[in-house]
């Protein structure tokens, strides 16, 4: 597989725990999670907003660093009182996120943001004792508690195009998927990359692989499980890998780079984390703006307007993408994958959120 993909790119060119780390989070030198400083800005809103990150926290170079980059355009772009974010900790229980929103909303945020649908269950508790602190939810729909919005994404139509991407860039027919744990919500995420390699293609084989399945959430956050998993798809004939797995999707992109195959990453744009060695075998990502969810959230709170309900982000609203950093990867598949974006938002291709 080597030799094949060298040419190509030669030619293409706890709650104690909680509250310190609340406590902490108040001097952003220590490097201990705050987004910024405190202090309103000239001009500003002083409204504070507190952001609880999924599994994996800061740093996955996916969903939860979309998050914090909202977190970013919310404290230089609104001039917000105070930014904090929170790191959950390994395999902590739904009550270490209940003490971690409900000390947010107790120290008078008025902004609590849960990133990850693990926070769901935990906010609906934790809501109705501060009706007038605005409560978000990621990647869960809420509807029946005044104070929690939930902000949802169709996640399945990123990966549609990704699926499309795929099939036009294999060279052995054969591609691969790899899930973090099989959940509902990266089903969505199957089932949508499966349609779009089909959609091109129905003799093209895909592999498939969960790294762990629930209560075990540690497949979003180990590495060399994900590494482990992408070389056994790339050994069996595999050429191109899409991943949903969280942190984990950095042993994917590493096993990946090794064999010198083809990358599609998941949530943000993986090319602009990617390292130099890395960045030539990344194809696109699935992207998925949970950061324009939360600044634009965050806005409608500091506006006087707060959104509330279930906003939805699909292709047509810009909520979800295909990333085109890597312009000497995508360009002679760009046509096509307009083409299918167009597609979908008009309505000619319905995407399964189920495999």
């Amino acid at each position: 597989m080597r030799s094949r993909f060298a040419a190509r790119l030669a030619a293409a060119a706890s709650a104690g725990a909680v509250a310190l780390a609340l406590t902490a989070c108040d001097n952003p030198q220590e490097g201990d999670g705050s987004a910024g400083g405190g202090g309103e800005a000239e001009g500003g809103s002083d409204i504070r907003v507190g952001l609880a990150y999924d599994i994996g926290g800061r740093g996955d170079k996916s969903f939860n660093d979309s998050a914090y980059q909202g977190l970013q355009r919310v404290e230089e772009e609104l001039g917000i009182g105070e930014v904090k974010d929170l790191e959950p900790t390994a395999d902590e229980p739904d009550s270490a996120k209940v003490d971690r929103l409900r000390l947010m909303a107790d120290q008078g945020f008025d902004v609590v943001i849960g990133v990850g649908y693990a926070y769901a269950e935990p906010m609906r508790e934790v809501a109705p004792e501060f009706p007038d602190t605005n409560f978000a939810l990621v990647d869960e729909e809420i509807d029946d508690v005044d104070n929690i919005t939930s902000l949802v994404f169709a996640e399945e139509q990123a990966s549609f195009l990704a699926g499309v991407a795929a099939a036009l860039k294999t060279e052995e027919d054969h591609v691969g998927f790899v899930g973090g744990v099989e959940t509902p919500l990266i089903h969505k995420f199957e089932a949508g990359y499966a349609a779009g390699v089909e959609h091109v293609d129905p003799d093209i084989e895909i592999e498939r692989q969960y790294l762990t399945q629930p209560p075990d959430m540690q497949g979003f956050q180990d590495p060399g499980a994900g590494k482990s998993a992408a070389q056994s798809q790339l050994d069996r004939g595999a050429d191109v890998v899409y991943h949903a797995a969280g942190a984990s999707g950095t042993g994917v992109l590493e096993a990946v780079t090794e064999e010198e195959a083809m990358f599609i990453g998941v949530d943000s744009d993986q090319y602009e984390n990617a390292s130099d060695e890395q960045k030539p075998y990344v194809v696109t990502s699935a992207m998925k703006r949970v950061d324009n969810a939360v600044f634009d959230f965050v806005s409608s709170v500091v506006e006087g307007e707060p959104q509330t309900g279930v906003q939805r982000f699909d292709l047509a609203s810009g909520g979800v993408d295909y990333a085109a950093s890597n312009e000497e990867q995508i360009a002679d598949v760009r046509e096509e994958l307009d083409e299918a974006k167009q597609q979908i938002i008009d309505g000619e291709i319905e995407v399964p959120t189920e495999p």
